[in-house]
Parts: C-alpha cells; sequence; structure tokens
C-alpha cells in the first residue's frame, strides 16, 4: 500500500482524492510572523517555529496515531493507495510541515508520496 500526504489550501478546495483530511487552521499561523511569511513549511526557520508550538506537536500526535490506527487495516483490505490530505489556510506554512513529518513519520513502515498542491502550483 502506498500512502499518499497532501498539503493543500481550503480556500482552493479539498483535493477529490482525498481519503483522510485533517483541517489544521486553528493551529498558529507563521502567516502572520512577518520573517516567516514568504516563506513554506520545508524552510527552517518556519519548521522551528511549529516544532515550539504545543498545539501543532499536539496534532501531529493525533494524525500520528489515528494513522498507525488505521493503516494496517486498510492494507489488509487491499488498499492500494490512501491519501491523507492536510489543509490550513494558504497552503504554504501548516499543512506543508504536516505532510513533511508525516512523510518521515511513515517513510520507514510504507511507501509514501508527498505533493504540496499549492507550491506546485506556483
Amino acid at each position: 500500500m502506498t500512502l499518499v500526504f497532501e498539503s493543500f489550501a481550503f480556500k482552493r478546495g479539498v483535493p477529490g482524492d482525498a481519503d483522510f483530511v485533517f483541517d489544521v487552521r486553528m493551529l498558529p499561523n507563521p502567516h502572520y510572523e512577518p520573517e516567516l511569511r514568504h516563506l513554506t513549511g520545508q524552510d527552517a526557520p518556519v519548521a522551528d517555529f511549529l516544532k515550539e508550538q504545543a498545539d501543532v506537536v499536539q496534532m501531529l500526535e493525533h494524525i500520528q496515531k489515528f494513522l498507525n490506527f488505521w493503516l494496517d487495516a486498510l492494507a489488509r483490505d487491499h488498499r492500494s493507495y490512501v491519501t491523507v490530505a492536510i489543509g490550513c489556510t494558504g497552503g504554504q506554512h501548516r499543512s506543508v510541515y504536516l505532510v513533511e513529518q508525516l512523510v518521515q513519520l511513515f517513510g520507514n513502515k510504507w511507501v509514501t508520496l508527498k505533493r504540496h498542491r499549492e507550491l506546485e502550483a506556483i
């Protein structure tokens, strides 16, 4: 089974192929930090900012626990792909960061792919 982690902006709609959608718009937004606004969740200063936010850490843990619980069952059901979409407002910071973290967390057990819809659209 292949896991596809995709970041996206809610303002452009939810990806149509998503099996699971997690809304992270309630997390602290680096967009409002002037020195981080022009960066993305792939950049170290944004990642450092988000790692320090308790709500971000907790969200990542919750998503990880949810997926750890259900992925084996999905694989036993002969699923070829599972797409996990993480959405925030602009698809630049929070969702990108979380997708990057999830790829690292699950890449040792599953084949993983990542897409950053809004970053790829630029």
